[in-house]
């Protein structure tokens, strides 16, 4: 078997550092839009939020999107009452800037009480 050429193990170690750096810089905000997905759903399941009134409700949305470092603004959070029932849509994009490329990622969280 003959050994691989220097320059295709320099290329494989080339994409996995890529795939390292990318990996690094865009899981934790996945995983932070998941808490907030989290979050947002129990707030809406607990029977008392019915009856807060919508700023509350905002309020403590973007405290916890404050918590999770996600760049959430209140016009970014949709309160929407509807036959004795909430509904949480929260819509925001995050910025990545990775070396040489700059990607928009676009959450929409979001959760309703029944």
């Amino acid at each position: 078997m003959k050994p691989l050429p220097r320059w295709r193990v320099a290329a494989a170690l080339v994409v996995v550092a890529g795939l390292a750096v990318f990996g690094f810089k865009v899981v934790p905000i996945y995983i932070h839009n998941l808490q907030l997905q989290s979050f947002v759903g129990a707030l809406t399941a607990r029977s008392e939020n019915l009856s807060q009134n919508d700023e509350l409700l905002r309020s403590q949305v973007l405290d916890r999107a404050r918590a999770l470092d996600l760049p959430v603004q209140p016009g970014n959070v949709q309160v929407v009452r509807r036959e004795g029932a909430v509904r949480i849509d929260v819509r925001y994009v995050v910025r990545v800037d990775l070396p040489g490329y700059t990607v928009d990622l676009h959450f929409y969280p979001g959760a309703g009480s029944r």
